[in-house]
């Protein structure tokens, strides 16, 4: 065995910190503590039931486990050494909340302009957005979006709301838009 490429117990797990960890780590305990404080709430511990089958053994294990890692991670983060960048970090993240806004704005026009609709606005939307919006990137994403829907609520037959705008199309159409549009 080649002694070289052998590693220390501390080399195995030394940790590489990058911007904006300790803020992670901060907003990952808060989360982590404010799931525990919510639990006896939201969860019961039934009379003559093995621990185990409990209906709250289970999700407390898992919170109970998540603070633990939060608090060590936490830990871990004040013992290290501050990187520079934070902020800018942080700035990040915030930059990519812009497109949750996009799919809660395309969670709000499903239903009132039709899965089809409001899917094909959205992945067009979405390919311009990133700068991509060459013929061939739009064709195919209204491509992908005929397929999704078609596989979403035909095959599949999931049941999603129909938009509002589907009641002003003829009869025949109508039906067939409502079901598989």
């Amino acid at each position: 065995m080649d002694v070289a490429h052998i590693k220390t117990l501390q080399e195995l797990f030394r940790r590489y910190r990058r911007p904006g960890d300790i803020v992670f780590a901060v907003l990952f305990l808060a989360f982590a503590l404010f799931l525990l404080w919510k639990l006896p709430g939201e969860t019961v511990w039934a009379k003559r039931t093995k621990w185990f089958a409990q209906p709250r053994f289970w999700p407390a294990v898992a919170v109970g486990g998540m603070v633990l890692f939060a608090s060590l991670h936490f830990i871990g983060s004040l013992c290290s050494k501050r990187i520079p960048g934070r902020w800018r970090e942080v700035g990040f993240w915030l930059v990519s909340l812009e497109y949750v806004l996009y799919f809660l704005i395309y969670v709000v026009l499903v239903p009132q302009i039709g899965y089809l609709p409001a899917t094909l606005l959205f992945t067009i939307f979405l390919t311009v957005r990133v700068g991509e919006a060459t013929p061939l990137n739009l064709v195919a994403a209204g491509v992908f979006s005929i397929a999704v829907v078609v596989i979403f609520r035909a095959f599949l037959q999931v049941k999603i709301p129909a938009g509002h705008i589907y009641e002003a199309l003829p009869d025949g159409i109508r039906a067939f838009a409502l079901t598989y549009l």
